[in-house]
């Protein structure tokens, strides 16, 4: 077994950290859009700037996610190519996971595109694509902990821990200081925030913290497949 093989390329850990940052910086951006979108908005901050706030650190998010994505192309060890960067499910290498990252990054490209056409779209329509960053989110935290490798260190366990509460709190103040009416979305936003760290420790006690989880994850491909 090569050295590369054992200890990763400089472009694989370039991929790896360009990850965990986009995925701690997109978690902030979701907290900041939930908490700014309601009427617990904090009063010492204008919307205007914190407006500003969500949207500059969304862009650096998308940068630091830009990189992730050239670098995990660029790495000579997995070899991924080019067209897993946007099409879905179509890799060679842990499919499934690299598959959900995949989908994260086209609803977060659409979110992009859809903003720099804001004023052709017009409000209504761009809110609603706006909100795909909800659906990206949980996508990217299990596309992060079903790929990556170091996804058993405990300082790993402890980002994707702080990641998940940041947003459940969020969704919960969010909640606490909703006003009466919408009860099915609250409802809704209340299940979600609860589904998704329930679903991610079922996830990672029966996957990744299990002996033989890196075989089996790059084996999804065949097993989906019927074993064809």
């Amino acid at each position: 077994m090569s050295a590369l093989a054992v200890t990763g390329s400089p472009l694989w850990y370039a991929a790896r950290a360009g990850g965990t940052l986009a995925l701690l910086l997109l978690t902030a951006t979701v907290v900041l859009g939930i908490v700014a979108g309601g009427r617990g908005a904090p009063r010492r901050i204008g919307r205007f700037e914190l407006g500003l706030l969500h949207r500059n650190v969304a862009l650096l998010a998308s940068a630091f996610l830009a990189l992730h994505v050239v670098t995990a192309v660029l790495d000579p060890f997995v070899r991924l190519g080019w067209a897993v960067a946007v099409v879905p499910f179509a890799a060679s290498y842990r499919p499934l996971w690299l598959g959900l990252g995949t989908v994260a990054c086209d609803l977060l490209l659409a979110v992009l595109i859809t903003t720099a056409l804001r004023r052709r779209l017009g409000v209504r329509r761009w809110k609603a694509v706006h909100r795909l960053t909800y659906a990206a989110w949980p996508l990217a935290v299990f596309h992060a902990a079903g790929t990556g490798t170091d996804t058993r260190l405990p300082l790993q366990l402890w980002l994707y821990a702080g990641c998940v509460a940041a947003v459940a709190g969020a969704v919960g103040l969010r909640l606490a200081a909703a006003g009466p009416g919408r009860l099915a979305g609250r409802v809704t936003a209340a299940v979600t925030a609860a589904a998704v760290p329930v679903a991610l420790t079922v996830f990672l006690a029966d996957g990744p913290l299990q002996p033989g989880w890196a075989h089996r994850a790059a084996t999804t491909a065949f097993l989906l497949g019927g074993g064809r």
